[in-house]
């Protein structure tokens, strides 16, 4: 089998594939569209950051690939859809890197609270500025989180811990922990909250979730934090609050567009506006959690090559499987239409193939079946198997 590795992935994980015995590649940097197309003919496994764009067209023209990991949370840099046609699955890593992004939003959070960085770039420039004036501490401030999934939840605790009164609001009911506070809706979190940070999913609903008219409703100097996705915020608007100080300072990592370089110049309107950390999307970028992410993801890969097993999967029905001994795994990806395990197993049947155990699973657009037989069978049955309406993808395991 082999594997592609993309963007300068931790060690951890090549090194697990090679003792794996996995043909192993390896490019530190993202491809674009054409030099993926090229650069995956007879991968099987590709393995991505946040930066390469897997599209429909290098799906499409990759038949050979099974499955891909993103080493990261987001998975918006995939096209969802044509995986799902082409039967590619496709994993990643939603806790991983949690600690490291709470530790970034408190950190960005007391900076903003101090203006430490204005004051820091001042005495670099010369000029000795020691003024208590609108410098705050976190503690008897309120936290407003929108979004309380890992990350959001994960932040409340420590919030709480440091002395502030957190609210928070989720599309999803969401079980408080500690004294955390839920809001029935947003509009009501942002007149609380002293600090908001926003921890939301990529879904396209929340682009522009925060523009002009929410930052209206925000108190006068409130702190803003997006380490989550960058168009989930209206920059311009930001830009523009920031500007007139309605906004008192923000913490952006996160922007609508990104470079796909690690080193590259950059531009965006929140350059050189008043207590304001732009930092080039680190929030996952620490040791600690990119060690964890290449701990997990190729595991989840390689359970999935060698047993079926699809635990973890961002697109495909999730099973928990483990190998067999003797015998034949035969697995069927098709769109989640009534009838399509009677086929499978009428097949078999005509065949007179006893089958040893079977598993179902299905999803809102796929259904899965793991069918594990004993009796030695011959290409006909894959080809009829292959052949039933709505299939996507036939693989046999042993």
């Amino acid at each position: 089998m082999k594997i592609l590795l993309l963007e300068n992935i931790h060690p951890v994980a090549e090194e697990y594939f090679k003792k794996k015995n996995y043909e192993l590649e390896t490019v530190n940097d993202s491809l674009d569209e054409n030099e993926l197309i090229e650069k995956l003919q007879d991968v099987h496994i590709l393995g991505i950051r946040s930066k390469t764009q897997i599209t429909a067209e290098v799906i499409k023209n990759n038949p050979s690939l099974e499955a891909i990991g993103a080493f990261c949370i987001g998975t918006n840099q995939i096209d969802m859809e044509a995986c799902n046609k082409y039967g590619v699955a496709v994993f990643n890593a939603p806790f991983s890197n949690t600690r490291s992004v709470v530790e970034l939003a408190i950190g960005n959070m007391i900076a903003l609270m101090r203006q430490i960085f204005d004051k820091s770039r001042m005495l670099h420039e010369g000029q000795w500025y020691k003024t208590a004036t609108n410098s705050f501490e976190v503690r008897g401030k309120s936290l407003g989180i929108i979004g309380y999934g890992n990350i959001g939840s994960q932040l409340s605790v420590l919030a709480e811990a440091l002395g502030m009164k957190v609210y928070f609001y989720d599309i999803e009911d969401k079980l408080p922990l500690g004294n955390a506070e839920v809001c029935e809706s947003m509009e009501e979190l942002l007149q609380l909250a002293d600090v908001i940070t926003v921890h939301v999913d990529g879904r396209p609903s929340n682009k522009n979730l925060i523009d002009s008219e929410q930052f209206q409703l925000m108190k006068d100097g409130a702190i803003f934090i997006n380490l989550a996705r960058g168009f989930i915020v209206n920059i311009e608007a930001l830009a523009e609050n920031l500007r007139s100080g309605k906004i008192g300072g923000a913490a952006v990592d996160v922007y609508p567009t990104e470079p796909k370089l690690k080193k590259t110049e950059y531009h965006t309107v929140l350059q050189n506006l008043p207590n304001t950390i732009l930092t080039p999307h680190i929030g996952g970028s620490t040791e600690e959690a990119q060690k964890k992410i290449a701990e997990f993801v190729p595991t989840k890969l390689h359970e999935f090559i060698r047993t079926g097993s699809t635990m973890s999967s961002v697109n495909f029905p999730n099973l928990q499987l483990q190998g067999i001994r003797d015998g034949h795994r035969i697995i069927h990806v098709h769109e989640n239409v009534p009838g399509i395990m009677a086929q499978i197993n009428n097949i078999f049947a005509e065949k007179g193939i006893n089958i040893d155990s079977q598993l179902l699973k299905t999803n809102e657009k796929l259904g899965y079946v793991i069918t594990d037989v004993t009796q030695n069978y011959n290409g006909d049955v894959l080809d009829r198997l292959k052949n039933i309406e709505n299939t996507i993808m036939v693989r046999v395991l042993y």
